[in-house]
């Protein structure tokens, strides 16, 4: 979730067989309200039917889980907190998922030729330069590591928004299928 200096960034994936298809993108436009976001999200919704809707729900992205749960969307609505742990962990329809897992999902997905984006998306681009920025550097300290752009001047909004779509459809719990629609 970004407002004033991040965007928040959605992607919508459909995963067919063993591909994901990244069927839309999006960047809200800074300085968007987080009713404004949940509307987008309703919006979305809508237009493309059964799906999953994944949320980053680490920080100021808890309250929206909340005014996306209230809002009626008829689908599954998982809250992802990104951690910089190594374990991923779960209790009901809330996760605690590495930053590193997220990244190493779509990085193996693009890698087996199993992510396909669609040139003609308006955020195409973007999201293929942000792809090119996301950075892994080890830190001073024993065992840190960061992952990411953002310290380095660039945006990474859009390559987590796919980040877990993919992680959400690679998990394919209850044998769904349909359309994701991350949050991020």
């Amino acid at each position: 979730m970004g407002k004033r200096h991040d965007h928040t960034a959605m992607a919508v994936v459909e995963k067919v067989k063993d591909m994901l298809l990244v069927r839309h993108l999006e960047r809200v436009p800074l300085g968007t309200p987080y009713t404004g976001v949940v509307a987008r999200v309703v919006e979305i919704v809508q237009q493309v039917g059964s799906c999953a809707v994944v949320v980053d729900g680490t920080g100021v992205g808890e309250p929206v889980v909340d005014a996306l749960r209230r809002s009626g969307l008829g689908c599954e609505i998982t809250a992802v907190t990104i951690t910089g742990g190594e374990r991923q962990s779960r209790a009901g329809l809330r996760s605690s998922v590495p930053k590193q897992d997220l990244i190493a999902g779509v990085q193996m997905a693009m890698e087996k030729g199993h992510l396909r984006v669609a040139r003609k998306l308006e955020d195409a681009g973007a999201l293929v330069k942000e792809l090119l920025n996301v950075r892994i550097t080890a830190g001073l300290a024993a065992g840190k590591v960061r992952i990411g752009a953002d310290g380095y001047g660039e945006h990474d909004d859009l390559v987590i928004a796919l980040a877990l779509a993919c992680w959400r459809a690679q998990r394919r719990e209850n044998g769904f299928g349909g359309g994701l629609l991350p949050v991020y």
